[in-house]
């Protein structure tokens, strides 16, 4: 395994043919993957997506990009990452090259808990139906657990039950009962509904009271990933500016998320511009990733940064970065969806804990791009020749022409699809 090289040098410099030949070499993969992975017609069939969700007339293709050079746990990975946003892979893959001067990545994620609720209404005394309920705790797992034979038989199920108590909302008190289950390497979700759904007639029996809801929750607290990096200042120095220079730019740019909640959301986005891209990819939840990332990122009561970042007595600068991370690699759109299977063969993941490492040192990198961005040229500089390319294609340019009509037009501070299409007759004609 560690005899893998993800510094690609000049890999965009390469034609995605060529690329996807890199690809295979680094990782060993199977013309048919290759093919999967290259995308075209037919990869997701229209039979196959009518069969994942309802009133399918067709698919929707968005690309999907590799980011190079990153090294997490002493082993080195090419990340899949399906996005439309220019910029995001490009500054995952730089800024895992400055975290590789300082290491790698060091990733570990906790065991795959999760939380299903079980709502109860109209239960007379409180505090006695807690308790009832704790007495039961043994006989609501069984039954739980009793749902979910494969997951047990695999080290998995039901753990654990708890029980709190809203005194108050819109309709009145409730009992709202935790049902903490181990998913092992499956994301969960149905597994944890159907196990909520077996309790919840035993749970109206020990509390006299009405249950309505039984779903699992996406504040997955107790399923958490970590990363950690170390960045020498010389990996950041560049145009003239010293690594100490950039280095106290990101620093006031993390201050500045860690106390403004209006920084803090565009921050956090850019975190998540690193994780979805490879939620996506894999074939898992993204919504169900972001949700739970927010959610977590106020659990102070102040929404707040996600990651942290500091510098250490060497002058290095240090981020880490924890959040919830349910990903599964068996079971839902992983399953069903070739390029999503491909994508986990690619990563050689062999636990869903390995591929929350990966997507959460994936948002790492991403989130320290951005901030390097923001700290040296200011994010518009970069972003304006990416936008004046699109705009050169949507007039018609191709080949060579998109690159001189893009530069005439960030030249000319001029990035307008009228303008575009002048450019295109004059060079052409």
């Amino acid at each position: 395994m560690g005899t893998k090289n993800s510094r690609l040098q000049g890999f965009y410099q390469l034609n995605p043919f060529e690329r996807l030949q890199m690809v295979k070499s680094f990782d060993g993969l199977g013309d048919e993957d290759l093919r999967v992975l290259h995308g075209g017609q037919g990869i997701l069939s229209v039979e196959r997506a009518d069969k994942m969700i309802e009133n399918v007339i067709g698919t929707f293709n968005l690309p999907l990009g590799i980011a190079t050079n990153f090294t997490i746990n002493g082993r080195d990975y090419l990340i899949p990452m399906v996005v439309e946003e220019p910029s995001i892979v490009a500054g995952a893959s730089y800024a895992a090259r400055m975290v590789r001067e300082g290491g790698g990545f060091v990733a570990i994620s906790t065991e795959p808990l999760m939380i299903g609720q079980v709502q109860v209404v109209g239960v007379a005394a409180p505090q006695s139906a807690r308790h009832a309920i704790l007495s039961h705790k043994q006989a609501l797992i069984e039954t739980a657990n009793a749902q979910s034979r494969s997951l047990v038989a695999l080290g998995g199920g039901a753990r654990d039950v708890e029980v709190h108590f809203h005194a108050t909302s819109p309709m009145g008190p409730m009992l709202v009962v935790h049902l903490i289950v181990d998913c092992r390497d499956a994301m969960g979700a149905n597994a944890i509904n159907s196990m909520c759904e077996a309790v919840a007639p035993l749970i109206e029996q020990i509390t006299g009271g009405r249950v309505y809801l039984r779903i699992l929750s996406n504040l997955s607290d107790r399923r958490l990933a970590r990363a950690r990096c170390v960045v020498p200042p010389s990996a950041l120095a560049r145009d003239g500016l010293s690594g100490e220079e950039v280095a106290e730019g990101i620093m006031w740019a993390y201050a500045f998320a860690a106390v403004d909640v209006y920084r803090a959301t565009t921050h956090n986005k850019g975190i998540l511009n690193g994780i979805d891209p490879v939620i996506v990819a894999t074939g898992n939840d993204w919504r169900a990733i972001e949700a739970g990332a927010h959610a977590y990122a106020a659990r102070s009561g102040q929404y707040t940064s996600l990651s942290v970042w500091e510098r250490d007595e060497a002058g290095n600068l240090v981020g880490s970065l924890e959040l919830p991370m349910a990903v599964g690699i068996v079971g839902g759109a992983t399953k069903v969806h070739p390029a999503a299977q491909t994508a986990l063969k690619l990563l050689g993941v062999e636990s869903a804990g390995e591929l929350a490492q990966i997507a959460v040192c994936a948002g790492l990198a991403s989130n320290l791009a951005a901030m390097r961005a923001l700290a040296c040229e200011g994010i518009q500089q970069g972003h304006m020749g990416l936008h004046a390319r699109q705009i050169a294609m949507a007039a018609g340019a191709a080949g060579g022409l998109v690159d001189e009509v893009a530069r005439r037009m960030v030249e000319e501070r001029n990035i307008k699809p009228a303008r575009a299409e002048e450019l295109v007759a004059e060079l052409r004609g």
